[in-house]
């Protein structure tokens, strides 16, 4: 009995460890394609899309928007980039321009860039399908 209880102790920890270090990171807002989400990067108005705000990928001279970032989404050559977490909190990539990331979104070979792996979000029948109500959260570290 107190072995199985230290087993399940042990398992407990793990899992809250992995929780508070998603929960530690910078929540960078949902992608989705919805202009009016108050949290969408594609929101120009809101503070996860606008182009002037610090944490916003599409600000040109933050650290997620500039070309010149390790943290950047735009730079081809960043490896640091902000990851992708569904509502169940699954891991479906980084989001990244650099085609050679194996984790990479834009890697057309790899798990989360290819159109037919199911965990890819290019996949329109897998976790890319538009009519899921599954969303896509973004997290910079």
């Amino acid at each position: 009995m107190f072995k199985s209880m230290k087993f399940l102790g042990c398992v407990a920890s793990i899992t809250l460890m992995a929780f508070s270090s998603l929960y530690a990171a910078n929540y960078l807002g949902e992608y989705n394609d919805n202009p009016y989400d108050s949290n969408s990067v594609t929101n120009p108005y809101g503070k996860h899309g606008s182009q002037y705000s610090s944490d916003s990928i599409n600000n040109p001279y933050g650290t997620y928007g500039s070309p010149y970032s390790s943290k950047s989404t735009t730079n081809p050559y960043a490896t640091d980039t902000p990851k992708l977490y569904d509502q169940n909190g699954n891991y479906r990539g980084k989001l990244s321009s650099n085609p050679y990331d194996p984790d990479s979104v834009s890697n057309p070979y790899g798990r989360y860039g290819s159109p037919y792996s199911s965990d890819s979000i290019n996949n329109p029948y897998g976790a890319g399908n538009p009519y899921s109500s599954n969303s896509i959260s973004i997290y910079g570290e």
